[in-house]
């Protein structure tokens, strides 16, 4: 059975830094592609970040270069994803991803399994 479980989520203000964790057992951490997707209030599940198979291909959307970086620990099947410089617009809950598909950008119909997610809330 495959389980993704997040942590790290919170409260934090604007300018400041969290940092989330998925914790991933029943699958071969390496044989998947990872993913952050996040999902505002009234918006779509968006993809933020992302690592290939490998771990050598790591994709990021615009609006979080240069703040956020996606990490891995493959040793503890564990994905992180470190926010810095924080902003109100961040707000969402965030999400883990795993998928068996091999591609530049997972859509949210390409992820076979999907954490709970965690609240990630910054305020102004």
């Amino acid at each position: 059975q495959v389980q993704l479980v997040e942590s790290g989520g919170g409260l934090v203000q604007a300018g400041g830094s969290l940092r989330l964790s998925c914790a991933a057992s029943g699958l071969t951490f390496s044989s998947f592609t990872m993913a952050w997707f996040r999902q505002a209030p009234g918006k779509e599940r968006e993809l933020i970040t992302m690592f290939s198979w490998s771990g050598v291909r790591i994709y990021y959307v615009d609006f979080v270069k240069g703040r956020f970086l996606i990490s891995r620990d493959n040793a503890k099947n564990t994905v992180y994803l470190q926010m810095n410089s924080l902003k109100p617009e961040d707000t969402a809950i965030y999400y883990c991803a795993a998928s068996k598909y091999n591609v530049k950008t997972l859509k949210p119909g390409d992820v076979d399994y999907w954490g709970q997610g965690t609240q990630v809330t910054v305020s102004s």
